[in-house]
Order: C-alpha cells, then structure tokens, then sequence
C-alpha cells in the first residue's frame, strides 16, 4: 500500500506516525514533540513499564491516539474504531517508532521473556506494520549492544561489532536489541523500506521511572530524602548523560534524514558520576553524603559516544548541559513526590 500524506494548515506534510512504547520515558516525550508538530500520533503502550501519567496530557488532544497493546501480539490498526478518523486504508501510515522494552537492569531481570519477546515478536509486528504501509521504520536501540569497552577503548563507532555475552545477567536486553538490530536491518532490505537503527546513550529526564534502579532518579530520590547517594565502584568512575529532548530532537531529526543506518546519540562529554551526585546533592539542598559500594554483577563499564556521524549527517548535537538537566528533572521529581510516594 502506497502512503500518502495530508497537509495542515500552513501546507507543511501532516505524518500519520506510530509509535511504540509511546507511553514510556523517551517515548512519552517523543509523542509529545511530534503532537506539538501536528502530526497524527498513534501511541501503542501496555503500561508494563510505561505509565498512563506519562501521557495524561495528551489524551485530550484531537491529533493523539492512544491503544492499550502488547506489540507481542500482531495489530491491524484499520480494524480499530478508534484510529477510522485517521483513514489509514487511504492515508497510510508514515513513520513507526519502535521504543517498546524495558530498560533498567530491575525491569529486564523481573520481565526477561517479556524483554525477549518484545526485541523479537514485537519487533517483527512493528516491522510488518512498516512493510505494509512502506513507511520509515526507526528502531530505538542502546549502547549496550556494544558490551564493555575493550582495554584503551573509550569510545564506541558505530562500526564496532560489540563484546557481549547471551548468558549473562544482562543478556536478555543485550542480546534482546542485538537481534532487533538484526532483524530490522534484515527487514529493509529484503522488503526495500528504510530502517534506521540509533543506539541511545545514559539518557535522563522527568517521567523516568523512580524506582527502577538507574543512576540518576536513584540519586535524585536519595538525595530528596537526605539518604545516602550510593555510587558503585571506585571512586573516579566515570559515564555521559544525555538530557532527553535533546535525544527527542536526533530521533526526529534522523526520521526526516534520507539516511538508513546505525547512528550514536548520546552526549559525548565524559563525567565523574561523584561530580554529577554533588550536582543533585547541591541542587536539592540535600544533607546526603557520597558513598562508594562494590559493583554488582548487571552494572557494566560504559563507553562513550562517537556522534561524529550523528553530527556530520544530521547536524545534530546536544546542547542541555548536566545541570540544566539534573535541575529541570529535579523540578519534576518535586513536583510529582505526592504521586510517587518520595517522602
């Protein structure tokens, strides 16, 4: 089926967009943009890991629409009443976003086959959806796919094959987005529709999950109770942070390119993780101290971005520093502490 496209108000293309996970951290926020642009968002999301709050803004807008779905289990989107104003028979559908998995080592070790089905089943549903419609189809995938970094390596090229084990406490989200990369790459090219795959750094932001265990919202939360910020590992440790709009932006940005690869995003700049505890420390007005505990077996050593293709194909560069970050995901931390039970 031939998309086409509609046109709004001042003659730019109004997109028929899809996008999966819609109601999680990222995805919530990539909704939003694409709302704000206009566009005809289709948001599907099983709340497994993503929360209604996330999108409760949006649930009122004519051009968002949101199904509760598992994308493990195949869809047809014409069939559904709900989405017969955006005439997709005609109309097509433009774009597919595939964010759906989850994330943090508490979610992926707690819902290993759900993160497995979802890079594989999910993933392939996504993709026939694309196919069918000949839509763009952008993957969101992770850093991880990389494993550690090898001795002298800092940072990671997208033409790096990766170092990763498929037994070990990480492996169904490592091994999960391995074979995701590998099947929509596969995909494009038997069936000939663009597939894009960018591999996301430690990105941050409000509307994470406070009690998945990541770094930043853990020592948010800690701080926000005067309890002790834990850092793993020996003190000098170092990792990035991207601020999530700015990652919304690459995403959107690589969309619109006419460019079907692999690309980086992440923030380039290496950080001590004590510098960023003394930020949220400083930020919030906390009485917390900086402690240091041995490393569990699911956390790694990161490596950093190599964004040169990101910047020389997209012109795309972060530009939210990690204080501006950290305050504006404080703010929200404070202003949703009834709700997420903080104090």
């Amino acid at each position: 089926m031939d998309s086409k496209v509609n046109k709004n108000n001042n003659d730019q293309p109004k997109k028929n967009i899809l996008i999966s996970g819609g109601a999680g951290f990222i995805g919530s926020h990539l909704c939003e943009e694409l709302v704000r642009q206009g566009h005809q968002v289709i948001c599907l999301d099983n709340f497994i890991t993503g929360t209604r709050m996330n999108i409760e803004f949006l649930l009122q807008l004519p051009n968002f629409h949101f199904i509760k779905h598992d994308i493990v289990d195949p869809i047809d989107l014409e069939s559904l009443p709900e989405l017969k104003s955006l005439n997709l028979q005609t109309l097509g559908l433009q774009e597919v976003y595939n964010l759906a998995c989850p994330t943090s080592y508490r979610e992926y070790k707690e819902l290993p086959l759900e993160t497995l089905l979802t890079n594989s089943h999910g993933t392939r549903n996504m993709l026939e959806i694309a196919v069918r419609y000949k839509a763009k189809f952008l993957h969101v995938s992770t850093s991880s796919v990389y494993g550690e970094p090898l001795a002298k390596m800092k940072f990671f090229k997208e033409d790096y094959w990766g170092y990763v084990s498929p037994i070990g406490p990480r492996s169904a989200y490592n091994e999960g987005k391995r074979f995701a990369e590998c099947l929509t790459y596969n995909y494009g090219e038997y069936h000939g529709i663009q597939t894009k795959i960018a591999r996301i750094f430690q990105t941050y932001g409000p509307r994470m999950r406070f009690d998945d265990a990541r770094l930043i919202p853990d020592m948010i939360r800690a701080a926000l109770r005067n309890e002790d910020l834990v850092i793993y590992g020996e003190p000098g440790k170092t990792t990035s942070f991207l601020y999530v709009t700015d990652l919304v932006e690459g995403l959107i940005k690589y969309m619109q390119a006419d460019y079907g690869g692999v690309l980086n995003f992440g923030y380039p700049k290496e950080v001590e993780i004590e510098e960023a505890a003394k930020i949220i420390i400083s930020l919030t007005g906390s009485s917390s101290k900086i402690t240091y505990e041995d490393s569990p077996p699911f956390i790694v050593k990161h490596g950093l971005p190599d964004i040169t293709r990101a910047k020389d194909i997209l012109g795309w560069f972060p530009l939210i520093d990690l204080q501006t970050g950290l305050s504006k995901t404080i703010d929200y931390m404070k202003a949703q502490k009834d709700l997420l039970k903080l104090t």
